[in-house]
């Protein structure tokens, strides 16, 4: 690994622990065993640091979250393996999922240049499941909805999921699960 690599891994596990106002650059290269004059040469400020990690992370789940639609047999199917994927990223420790809740273009995020990457970003992937949404409205699989808005408010309780399974202790073991036959159930035309 080289060193670039070692501080935005370091960067990404501290971000997600501590947040922003938390993780110093001194940390960053003591965990990442590099030379603090590295940090900086690489990364210039721990803001732009913060977007990197950030950024990092959301382009893994991209990837992941487009796979995971790509399988779906019909939109239904994409739509549950979007979700099932998300899902699994978020508590994967491998993939730092909390950075994203620390650096939303909602929290941490410091800038209005940072906040409209991030935003640019998180689009991608709400484009990723209204593209699930329209492919089961036109197959049949899903219920005649608006696209945007339904791939909205999907995401709304993937990430209301997220949070209450990441950040609280109020959450049910099975919450993953509920959410999912939640997601179905809101998206699966009635039957007459």
């Amino acid at each position: 690994m080289s060193k670039k690599d070692a501080l935005l891994l370091a960067a990404k596990e501290l971000f997600g622990r501590h947040g922003y106002n938390g993780t110093t650059f001194k940390l960053i290269s003591e965990r990442a065993g590099v030379a603090l004059g590295l940090l900086t040469h690489h990364y210039g400020n721990k803001e732009k640091l913060f977007l990197a990690a950030g950024l990092d992370v959301l382009d893994n789940l991209l990837v992941r979250l487009r796979e995971a639609a790509l399988g779906g047999a019909n939109g239904i199917d994409a739509v549950q393996r979007f979700c099932w994927a998300y899902l699994a990223f978020s508590i994967d420790p491998a993939e730092h999922f909390l950075v994203l809740i620390r650096c939303s273009p909602y929290s941490d995020v410091r800038t209005r240049e940072d906040r409209e990457v991030m935003m640019e970003k998180f689009e991608s992937v709400l484009d990723v499941l209204e593209a699930c949404v329209l492919r089961g409205i036109q197959d049949g699989s899903i219920a005649s909805l608006p696209p945007r808005e339904t791939a909205t408010a999907v995401s709304c309780n993937l990430v209301g999921a997220v949070r209450t399974r990441l950040l609280t202790p109020y959450s049910a073991p099975s919450l993953y699960d509920d959410m999912l036959a939640f997601i179905t159930r809101s998206l699966t035309p009635a039957t007459r």
